[in-house]
């Protein structure tokens, strides 16, 4: 993969619109994307909570503590089944189980986690055998593109969780549909993502430290400025709250309330969807 030019806050506001300034970046074409995204998950796959530790300041795992209580999985009288995409290190899927078995007596409750980079699967199947489920039929591991879960039969599943993931899908609508398709009816699809700041002095200081300081922070720790400066790319470049509540709803589903809840002043954002009772998908 060749070497990315690095920008700094000014310079991508500035060029954003033009794809030859940013090299291999999120401004390219579908194949060339999925290929650097393919790179970049490989290169971080081993300090992933490192890098969401400086994406969110720290605080990623209190959001994801949060979204599992938010969702209350599992039913002491019926066992869920669960789908967690880009899930690969199983941040996610542990804490569902862990709700799932502990608060809601639902022991049967199961989960997939499905990630379209081995090596994100390969590093949550070794953190898995530190945990309860550790080789458990509660929890298995499924190589798949969001965009087309075709091992995945049409409305078999009881919520679709995606966190910090789908900001990196090549087509965000197509892999929406795909989640409206396999959950069943009155299925809930919940994704924690990275999100428009609401307070414009904190959006500023969040923006000058994510393109100031966290691409040189990737090259200290982890000798990888490149994949660094995309992640922060793709957080600038992904919909703001009210935009992607619009294309939950374009993919079918019901939101709920105002349909999305800030956290820590927007710097994340929990979204839902319900896939409606009577559908004919």
């Amino acid at each position: 993969m060749k070497e990315r030019r690095i920008l700094g806050l000014k310079q991508f506001q500035k060029q954003r619109k033009r794809p030859e300034v940013l090299g291999q970046s999120i401004d390219q074409g579908a194949g060339s994307l999925f290929i650097l995204v393919a790179g970049v998950f490989s290169n971080v796959a081993a300090s992933y909570d490192t890098m969401n530790d400086f994406m969110s300041l720290g605080i990623h795992r209190l959001w994801k503590d949060h979204f599992v209580r938010s969702i209350n999985p599992g039913s002491p009288d019926q066992a869920w089944k669960m789908l967690d995409i880009a899930g690969g290190t199983g941040d996610i899927a542990f804490r569902l189980l862990d709700h799932a078995t502990n608060i809601n007596s639902s022991p049967a409750s199961t989960i997939t986690i499905s990630d379209i980079n081995p090596a994100m699967l390969a590093e949550g199947k070794k953190r898995s055998l530190e945990t309860a489920y550790a080789n458990s039929p509660r929890l298995d591991f499924l190589v798949a593109n969001a965009e087309n879960l075709h091992t995945i039969p049409s409305n078999s599943i009881d919520l679709y969780t995606v966190a910090f993931g789908i900001r990196n899908f090549t087509d965000k609508d197509k892999a929406l549909r795909e989640a409206y398709r396999v959950l069943k009816p009155g299925g809930v699809f919940a994704c924690l993502e990275f999100s428009g700041v609401t307070n414009p002095i904190l959006d500023a200081v969040y923006k000058q430290w994510s393109f100031g300081a966290i691409p040189m922070i990737g090259q200290l720790v982890a000798g990888d400025r490149a994949s660094y400066q995309y992640l922060v790319e793709s957080i600038e470049k992904f919909p703001k709250q009210e935009e992607f509540k619009s294309m939950i709803q374009n993919a079918g589903f019901v939101v709920p309330g105002k349909g999305w809840e800030d956290l820590t002043f927007g710097i994340a954002a929990i979204h839902k969807g319900i896939k409606p009772i009577e559908t004919k998908s």
